[in-house]
């Protein structure tokens, strides 16, 4: 086994940023274990018949994610598959800038709009145990995966699910509120991987990317209590854009890096103006 998984890093190099961990994460896939037991107790097993097929399809560029049927998120193990936008470790930063804003008290109420498997939603909910949240999506597909989430994480009491249009007739208020909305232009480049088996619903926003912050933006005053925060995923190159049309909205806004340095996320708190004018 450990031949066949140097082989299959070789190979995977032309298709993959982490050949070596996609190789073990297949390898523990085939075997049926989980990629600390493949590491710890099983790289002197025979390499199974099922290794071949899957490493084909991750050749063919199929996402590490759809071939094994879930990924890690946070302190979480989501499923996800065809028609779901896979979570990624960047998207960490937004639940990292929610714990930096409410501590461990935590917030009582949660709004994901646009909550794909339940990435967001159900890894905050299962950070403070006491709070409740509603994820919204307009993708029956993510809504069905998110649903498998919510009962395997044992937070079906806790997590409600919305089909909708963003902000669109929730007439809550929430405590927190996280959007990792579409945010790429739709002549922007992808990877194969990306472009060619992950939504495009969940990836493109008009020319420019910046549709859906057009949309959700002026719905946010409406749904975030005051005291709460607002958190946003971007692009790279969003910042500035973004955070005018928040602040056009009364909000202050802070940016926050993800672990590689770049400008990944948005915090939109009320302005002292904004909170007592509604209040």
């Amino acid at each position: 086994m450990r031949a066949a998984l140097a082989a299959a890093s070789s190979v995977l190099a032309d298709v993959s940023e982490t050949p070596r961990l996609d190789a073990e994460l297949l390898m523990a896939h085939a075997l049926g274990v989980s990629r600390e037991t493949l590491l710890l107790q099983r790289l002197d097993s025979p390499t199974p018949h099922s290794f071949g097929p899957l490493l084909a399809r991750r050749l063919a560029h199929e996402p590490i994610a759809y071939i094994t049927g879930g990924r890690a998120f946070w302190t979480i193990e989501l499923a996800v598959g065809p028609g779901v936008l896979v979570p990624r470790a960047d998207s960490e930063t937004l639940i990292e800038a929610a714990v930096d804003h409410f501590g461990t008290a935590g917030p009582k109420t949660i709004l994901d709009l646009g909550t794909g498997p339940g990435t967001l939603l159900l890894a905050a909910l299962d950070q403070w145990p006491a709070a409740t949240g509603l994820g919204v999506d307009a993708s029956p597909e993510a809504l069905d995966y998110a649903e498998r989430n919510r009962l395997a994480l044992g937070l079906a009491a806790r997590a409600t699910l919305r089909r909708g249009d963003w902000g669109e007739g929730v007439t809550e208020v929430f405590d927190l509120i996280f959007s990792n909305p579409p945010y790429i232009g739709t002549q922007e480049h992808l990877p194969a991987e990306v472009r060619d088996h992950e939504p495009g619903a969940a990836l493109f926003a008009g020319s420019d990317g910046f549709d859906d912050y057009r949309r959700i933006a002026p719905q946010l005053p409406g749904l975030l209590a005051p005291g709460g925060a607002a958190i946003l995923e971007i692009g790279a190159t969003q910042a500035s854009a973004v955070t005018a049309l928040l602040e056009a909205q009364g909000f202050a806004v802070a940016l926050r890096h993800d672990l590689g340095g770049r400008p990944r996320a948005l915090i939109a708190t009320r302005s002292s103006e904004l909170v007592t004018r509604r209040s």
